[in-house]
């Protein structure tokens, strides 16, 4: 807490700051000026939160300075000192709201007690106006909500907290949606979140402009900005402060509604800003949008096949390297910023193309490093589409890396593995009936197949029948009841379970997710 002791006698000042304890009552810093106007400065440049000022001063005295800062500092706490039994100042100490009034010569313990009563009713008025301040952010975080809603769903409650709020809102005031989305999966400290409100609403009275602000479904965060329409100027501005403001987060994308006037618009406002949002997807994180910037051009994309996974799992199945890399710049080239495609339809699609890859990867019978990944679960934590592009790319390096890494396959595991995709549809496939078929002992073809591809034939078995359920729950004309039989399990349960633990979804959840 700071103290600020103001009187044009260098004496009483150093006598006052000499005969106190001041750490001992609770002030960390004490401040001294020699007049009416130094402390007017030293006031507004330190902010102090108790001032002790003469009352008589040269240039401007007491009276008129705590007048000229009551406007600046509104909760300071002054104590007055004067040699002279006035009634005028008096009166004047009492309006301004003064804790005492002491006489000189001063008393050191008179001091110290109107001090330590400053002290406490400045940390009261401060702990006031904190709760004040919270309840008001509260207020201003479910106006906010409010408007995510239709207004004529919300009128009521939205007029209530106006006349609660006394914002200055009339019919001609623009609103401006602004919501952002993070790739946090944990809420804001209260403190932090309101810390960061506040230096949005600092910022932006240089435009004259105002804000409310509330979180919504952990990600998203959502400001309504209210005031005078932005310029182009100042919209590049609160377009830099924002990006700025959240750049601790690694990835990050923001989007700006259209700016509309009046409160019934900034519903309007916010659903133009969400779908702004959505086709952030295919740009870098990082980035701002609002409804100035232009779309691509439509016609300089190229075009796609029907069917991109087939192409794909042609030119892997080829070994076509310089074929795949030119497919795979084609798809970036026709999905890069194109706004006009949902993130879920990209997302669809690229599955489809990593299902591709891996079929290859079987067909060809290679073994990639991350074969164990859900694939569901990690195309949903994807952030953008550079970044699920990439995470293509990387596979199919991967993928031509086994290729140029992977010498002929043994013969009598090819012999194996062909056995087995023609009897899989049979329940009592057993590994003795693949030994025999192999013309080898029981022992020595778990042991050699084991040593030569990494798994048991157990494993391998079961892996090409999930595989093989999957390919027939991808086409709705197979029943999922009649499935398991065909990929050799005569139990459903059992099948299912199996299902289960293999992909991390039961075969109709599979079904679903890919419909």
């Amino acid at each position: 807490m700071k103290l600020l002791i103001v009187d044009d006698e260098e004496l009483t000042r150093v006598g006052v700051i000499s005969s106190i304890n001041w750490q001992s009552i609770g002030i960390d810093e004490v401040l001294q000026a020699d007049d009416g106007m130094n402390g007017l400065e030293m006031a507004r440049m330190h902010k102090p939160d108790i001032i002790l000022c003469d009352v008589r001063m040269p240039r401007l005295d007491g009276i008129q300075m705590l007048e000229q800062l009551e406007t600046i500092l509104p909760d300071v706490v002054p104590v007055f000192m004067s040699g002279y039994s006035d009634k005028e100042y008096l009166k004047a100490a009492i309006k301004l709201k003064a804790v005492n009034y002491i006489e000189k010569p001063l008393d050191p313990l008179e001091i110290q007690d109107a001090v330590i009563e400053a002290r406490d009713l400045c940390l009261e008025r401060k702990r006031t106006r904190h709760n004040e301040s919270i309840h008001s952010m509260e207020n201003a975080s479910r106006l906010a909500l409010l408007l995510t809603q239709p207004y004529a769903q919300a009128k009521e409650n939205i007029d209530q907290l106006l006349a609660e709020l006394s914002l200055s809102i009339s019919p001609s005031t623009s609103f401006t949606a602004i919501v952002l989305k993070t790739e946090t999966e944990e809420e804001l400290p209260i403190n932090e979140a309101g810390a960061m409100y506040m230096s949005v609403r600092e910022f932006l009275k240089t435009f004259h402009i105002d804000c409310i602000f509330a979180e919504k479904r952990v990600q998203y965060m959502v400001y309504f900005l209210f005031g005078p329409a932005p310029g182009p100027a100042a919209r590049k501005s609160i377009e830099e402060f924002f990006c700025k403001l959240y750049s601790r987060y690694s990835r990050f994308c923001i989007a700006a509604g259209d700016t509309l006037t009046g409160i019934s618009k900034a519903y309007q406002s916010y659903t133009s800003a969400v779908i702004l949002l959505q086709n952030s997807f295919f740009f870098p994180a990082g980035t701002f949008l609002s409804p100035f910037h232009e779309a691509p051009s439509a016609w300089n994309k190229p075009e796609l096949p029907a069917h991109p996974e087939h192409e794909l799992l042609t030119l892997l199945t080829a070994k076509d390297q310089e074929g795949t890399t030119l497919f795979l710049d084609k798809l970036m080239e026709y999905f890069g910023r194109n706004q006009n495609i949902l993130p879920n339809q990209a997302k669809d699609l690229y599955y489809k193309l990593f299902r591709s890859l891996e079929e290859a990867a079987r067909q060809l019978k290679l073994t990639l490093s991350d074969k164990q990944e859900n694939l569901i679960d990690a195309l949903e934590k994807i952030f953008s589409f550079g970044e699920l592009h990439q995470k293509l790319v990387r596979k199919t390096e991967a993928f031509f890396q086994a290729v140029d890494n992977t010498a002929e396959e043994n013969s009598t595991i090819f012999m194996i593995k062909d056995y087995i995709s023609q009897k899989y549809m049979n329940e009592t496939l057993s590994v003795k009936d693949i030994s025999d078929h192999v013309f080898l002992s029981t022992s020595y073809v778990c042991t050699f197949f084991k040593n030569e591809t990494g798994q048991t034939l157990n494993q391998y078995l079961t892996e090409f029948r999930m595989e093989k359920a999957k390919q027939l729950l991808s086409d709705p004309r197979y029943k999922i009841a009649d499935i398991s039989s065909q990929v050799g399990y005569s139990d459903g349960n059992y099948f299912g379970k199996s299902f289960k633990k293999y992909t991390g979804f039961s075969p109709s959840e599979y079904r679903e997710k890919m419909g």
